[in-house]
């Protein structure tokens, strides 16, 4: 069980004050990066918003770990996520070296949790989309509306003018849904809701990357093989090739966790 003490992690150095996680989270370091373990992260989340408790939830893979790592920035913000979610294979895989014997929860399965709890719950508020090509959110708003008729989703697409942020930021305010999510690519969505977040501070707010994309139809996610057997980030890399520099950061953190593992033992 988690106890109010500063964990540190495996090399010894500060990561994060215990007394900002519920009891019911366990807290894992990978590479340094937290990561939080339960078997229910939806039904933790959900509670969260019955209570209007404000939350950051961060979906870790290795990709951002790795970024994390060069950017003190963006490990600070991961730090002080309520939640961090073992979202990739890499970060799964790693967890079973140390024996954790964990499953991937893909962040875009539970912000579809979350979609359908709101839906069937008005008390949990509204829903708002922020990011995406112009026209992908209302997509994708008309998508989980067939779905559930009875969900509140405002729109807005990440292409912003400087000059119109300003007027996003009051309507959003204004309207203090119960749910943000922002799809602006990592690590762009965590640096945004990590400095936007006081707008609605009573919000579940969740990075959900490309989710809009497959919600509005524009892209496909990678089939169940490819998910089952850890291989979901190939089905992307063919859907978009121009993102193989950004791949080669898999077998960098691969090498890192098995000198990780060597060096730092248990």
């Amino acid at each position: 069980m988690l106890n109010d003490e500063t964990l540190r992690d495996r090399d010894g150095e500060k990561m994060v004050s215990q007394s900002a996680f519920p009891q019911e989270l366990q807290l894992f370091s990978v590479l340094g990066v937290p990561v939080h373990l339960t078997n229910d992260y939806l039904g933790w989340l959900v509670s969260q918003a019955e209570q209007q408790l404000g939350c950051h939830v961060v979906t870790l893979n290795a990709e951002m770990t790795m970024q994390a790592g060069q950017n003190p920035q963006l490990a600070e913000i991961i730090q002080q996520a309520e939640l961090v979610i073992p979202d990739g294979s890499g970060i799964v895989l790693y967890l079973k070296l140390y024996g954790k014997q964990v499953e991937r929860r893909p962040g875009i399965e539970l912000a579809e949790g979350m979609l359908q709890a709101f839906g069937k719950s008005r008390d949990l508020g509204t829903v708002f989309f922020y990011g995406g090509q112009p026209g992908v959110t209302d997509q994708a708003a008309i998508a989980w509306h067939q779905q559930c008729p009875s969900l509140a989703i405002a729109t807005q697409h990440g292409y912003l003018k400087p000059e119109e942020q300003l007027g996003f930021e009051q309507r959003l305010e204004g309207l203090q849904p119960g749910l943000i999510l922002v799809g602006l690519g990592v690590p762009r969505q965590e640096f945004w809701i990590a400095e936007h977040r006081h707008l609605c501070p009573n919000a579940i707010w969740i990075g959900v990357g490309g989710s809009f994309d497959i919600w509005a139809g524009t892209k496909t996610r990678a089939p169940e093989f490819f998910r089952k057997n850890h291989l979901e980030w190939l089905y992307r890399l063919y859907q978009e090739p121009w993102r193989w520099r950004r791949m080669l950061a898999l077998p960098h953190f691969a090498g890192r966790s098995l000198l990780w593992r060597m060096t730092k033992g248990e």
